[in-house]
């Protein structure tokens, strides 16, 4: 039985469920990112309203009234999130084949989904800023450990389905973000108090864990997964997606049939020099998250607006132009791989373009990032800083997400699990090296 023979994902399905595991896998860590606003809140000494008071009178202007906690929040956050990543996603590449794959993945989201409704119910606890850190960065490291195996497990079974089936988990990973600030967005407008309007925002983020867990255990029941992971099913393999690109090219030029034969049978006896590594492909998706973790949330979420002047944008600056619109424009390069993959996974261009993003990373230093003690202001004004976050979210996910699409079809069928397993762990590995960097971007500035 060949892939030819495969039946039709029926409505879609396997691909929605695909994209609500990959809403699932990010959802935690967007939900913590984008709510940074409620845990600096809690960690703030009440001498603190005296400071920012003046500070608003403009006699300790330039001066940071933060504690130690809240003026490094983001940046242990982001480490706490990062480090564990790494490690868990490293583990999973030797636990996936002794630990069962359904254990794997509905056992992280059931983990995920208690420590959300954890955090919902300390939102009505009263607790010391201290043990309220240590506890935040404890719920980090969890959700995190395990919603690494959850993304290594998923990104590994979609590496048995055709290819196209990695563009709903990377796509799904981009709403995530979108959906996280699209809701505390709403709690903000709400006009309740922050305390009611998190607890309805970490609510929110259980309903949808729920969802994930109750779509992952239908899975099994779709005839189209079933074909491709209990029938024998495959997806053509690179060698006959070849084949099959030649014949076309061959067709549409004119050759003879023999001059494709002996490009085809060429190909077969050096499919793994064809193929090649996929070195090229982890090392840049490893590159891209370096420089996206290394300035996002650590660096642009202190970019202060200069066009409010005390009113409503000045409230939503930050949530709508940094973490609503870094996540809308990232679903939208992921979600464009849909229909378009340009450039190629043998294209050089792909690797020079993942290097040219370095150059946001002084973009944004020399934004509004306040407080600063170093750098001069360049682009001060907010339009600039949003131009920015639109071509540095949109080429993070849409390169981001050719990578792994392309990483599992550089190898043989037989070991595009493991490939995927692999491109996940280098993914992790950019985002804790992000991490690490971004406490020296945010101490430059």
């Amino acid at each position: 039985m060949t892939a030819i023979n495969a039946p039709r994902d029926k409505y879609n399905a396997v691909w929605i469920i695909f994209f609500i595991l990959g809403l699932g896998t990010l959802l935690p860590w967007n939900f913590f990112m984008t709510a940074t606003m409620y845990f600096t809140s809690r960690l703030r000494d009440p001498t603190e309203d005296f400071a920012s008071n003046h500070t608003a009178n403009g006699t300790l202007v330039g001066v940071d009234t933060r504690n130690v906690l809240e003026s490094k929040f983001n940046n242990v956050m982001t480490l706490c999130a990062m480090v564990p990543l790494l490690i868990f996603t490293c583990l999973n590449s030797f636990i996936h084949q002794r630990i069962p794959q359904k254990l794997r993945i509905s056992g992280s989201l059931t983990v995920i989904f208690v420590v959300f409704l954890i955090t919902a119910i300390l939102v009505k606890v009263d607790v010391a800023p201290l043990p309220f850190f240590t506890i935040t960065m404890i719920k980090i490291i969890c959700i995190n450990s395990f919603g690494a195996i959850l993304q290594g497990s998923l990104f590994g079974l979609a590496g048995i389905l055709p290819a196209s089936y990695t563009t709903p988990i990377m796509s799904g990973q981009g709403l995530a973000g979108a959906f996280a600030a699209f809701s505390m967005i709403c709690a903000l407008a709400s006009g309740s108090a922050l305390q009611d309007s998190s607890f309805g925002y970490f609510i929110t983020a259980c309903v949808v864990i729920l969802l994930a867990i109750m779509s992952y255990l239908a899975l099994p029941r779709m005839e189209f997964f079933q074909y491709y992971t209990e029938s024998g099913g495959s997806r053509p393999s690179a060698d006959e997606e070849n084949k099959m690109d030649l014949l076309r090219k061959g067709t549409n030029s004119g050759h003879r049939p023999a001059q494709i034969f002996r490009v085809q049978f060429s190909k077969k006896k050096g499919i793994i020099m064809e193929n090649g590594p996929i070195w090229v492909m982890a090392l840049s998706v490893c590159f891209i998250f370096t420089v996206t973790i290394g300035t996002f949330p650590a660096v642009t979420v202190e970019v202060k607006s200069t066009v409010a002047d005390g009113g409503v944008w000045e409230k939503y600056f930050i949530p709508v132009s940094c973490f609503l619109l870094f996540n809308m424009m990232d679903w939208a390069g992921r979600s464009l791989t849909a229909v378009c993959m340009w450039p190629g996974k043998d294209s050089f261009w792909l690797p020079v373009l993942v290097g040219l993003r370095v150059v946001f990373i002084p973009l944004f230093m020399l934004c509004n990032v306040q407080p600063r003690y170093y750098l001069p202001v360049w682009f001060s004004h907010d339009a600039l800083y949003i131009i920015f976050m639109i071509f540095f979210s949109f080429s993070n996910g849409y390169l981001a997400s050719l990578c792994m699409c392309f990483g599992p079809k550089k190898v043989a069928q037989h070991e595009a699990e493991t490939a995927g397993a692999i491109m996940a762990f280098f993914l992790s590995l950019g985002l804790a090296l992000g991490a690490a960097v971004s406490f020296a971007f945010r101490a430059m500035i």
